[in-house]
């Protein structure tokens, strides 16, 4: 594997060792990203003399005898929506389009602290609400597998860029998926932690405001082990928190994959989801029988899932459109009052999702804690679940109306937010999840499964993947970008 595919700890390492400098380093990725990045758009906001000059600082720091810790010399890009001083921050809304910030966001400068900087930053959809990544700031993200196709969204940059080599590490956030069906889609690791463990601070257009519901910060990157390091530096109380509380997560507890009971959900009616990736799940589950794991295919946590669905959208809902203008939910509101009450469908449940009283939200997240605990009873009795992320490999560019999308599972039609239900149900009970890379498809497309765990077992689900690793292989580099 060429160098800039290199996992971040492995740079980190060769940069310590001085079998390269931090500005070669710097540099071979500036390189890169200026060759091949007009075809792929990713890294759309670029600070490459800073860059430089931070990786000379790294060089001579080393060369004094000083460590700048873990990550000491790496460069790295992030997604568009994080704070960087001095640098554009918009969530491709035209409206904050001249939004400039005046501080590094938390996550920014932990990593900072840690020894690394920063390259760029790396494409969103608008107001990161899409599973594709394309603004009418900076253009559409293409996925280094077939540009024709998408990398995902919202962190469709970040994947995209890791996936290229164009970056060593990446940092997303996941509200509905946004960091997993990106490492689904384009063939890298992304982690959705446990919510609350991550500060979000520095993750906003406005300054200050409350941790969003459900919404999480969280790594993308080319290996388990650069997950666990970017974690690692992430996690833990902001500030004003770290006076009254700290976080001690759960070490993982095995050595073994033979160790653990591993349940694996291929495929559910409520959402299916392709032969192809139904298959792959139940390939790594086969595989991990034969390692001795106890493994079974029909272990689920009890709940309706449907149910689960409905309370997910609407508290879903209800987040995305806090910052809607009175007279767009207005007109939602009217709508609402002419459903018919036994009208569950997609559009109505996301419907009144947008205009949820706050008693009625109180009520649905009575719900979520009901469902919260059939997740911490299932995962009483199993280590691990396995489950796909989206219900097909990458689609091909699609920028009509949200209310006209369809894809085609099985060559059946099938709502284009229907998928998200594999997502969702993780991050409305707020528990970790990993995405993993099992190899391309036949035609030649990744395949990401989810491994999740209960809350605050965030080591577990990473350290399961990094083993699982050396059975079935890791992240592979795009024929195009080797």
């Amino acid at each position: 594997m060429q160098i800039y595919h290199l996992s971040a700890t492995e740079l980190v390492n060769k940069i310590k060792s001085k079998e390269i400098s931090s500005k070669e380093l710097t540099q071979l990725y500036i390189d890169r990203i200026e060759k091949y990045d007009d075809d792929v758009n990713a890294v759309v906001i670029r600070m490459f003399d800073k860059a430089l000059e931070d990786a000379e600082k790294a060089d001579e720091a080393l060369s004094n005898g000083m460590d700048l810790g873990p990550l000491h010399g790496l460069p790295m890009t992030i997604k568009e929506s994080y704070a960087i001083e001095g640098h554009k921050t918009t969530w491709g809304n035209e409206a904050f389009k001249n939004n400039t910030a005046t501080a590094d966001g938390l996550a920014v400068q932990r990593f900072k602290d840690a020894g690394a900087h920063f390259m760029g930053k790396t494409n969103v959809p608008l107001d990161l609400a899409d599973f594709q990544s394309y603004n009418t700031i900076y253009g559409t993200t293409n996925n280094p597998w077939d540009l024709k196709r998408i990398p995902g969204g919202s962190s469709g940059g970040s994947a995209a860029a890791l996936a290229a080599g164009f970056t060593s590490l990446e940092a997303g956030s996941d509200i509905g998926g946004s960091i997993r069906n990106p490492a689904h889609y384009s063939g890298v690791y992304g982690h959705k932690p446990t919510y609350g463990i991550i500060p979000m601070a520095g993750h906003e257009l406005i300054s200050n405001v409350p941790d969003a519901d459900l919404a999480v910060c969280g790594p993308l990157a080319r290996s388990a082990e650069d997950l666990r390091q970017a974690l690692d530096i992430m996690a833990g109380p902001a500030e004003r928190e770290a006076a009254g509380w700290k976080l001690d997560l759960p070490k993982a507890n095995f050595k073994n994959l033979k160790e653990l009971k591993i349940a694996v959900w291929a495929n559910d009616e409520m959402a299916p989801v392709s032969h192809e990736i139904e298959e792959r799940a139940m390939q790594v589950g086969e595989t991990l029988e034969k390692l001795g794991a106890t493994v079974s295919y029909e272990a689920r946590p009890n709940f309706d899932p449907e149910a689960a669905q409905i309370n997910y959208q609407l508290l879903l809902q209800s987040v995305m459109s806090g910052s809607m203008p009175a007279g767009e939910k207005a007109k939602i509101q009217k709508i609402v009052d002419e459903l018919d009450p036994s009208d569950f469908s997609s559009d109505a449940v996301n419907a009144r999702g947008v205009v949820l009283s706050h008693s009625d939200w109180i009520s649905s997240n009575f719900q979520r804690e009901k469902l919260k605990i059939a997740w911490k009873e299932f995962f009483e009795e199993w280590d691990i679940l396995i489950c796909p992320q989206m219900a097909t490999t990458a689609f091909e560019h699609n920028h009509i109306s949200y209310s006209e999308r369809t894809i085609m599972v099985n060559n059946q039609e099938q709502s284009y937010f229907q998928q998200i239900f594999w997502a969702g149900m993780i991050v409305n009970a707020y528990l970790p999840s990993t995405v993993f890379p099992t190899g391309p498809s036949a035609d030649g497309l990744p395949i990401g499964l989810q491994a999740v765990s209960g809350a605050y077992q965030d080591y577990k689900t990473i350290e399961f993947t990094r083993l699982l690793a050396d059975e079935i292989g890791g992240f592979i580099a795009p024929p195009n970008y080797v």
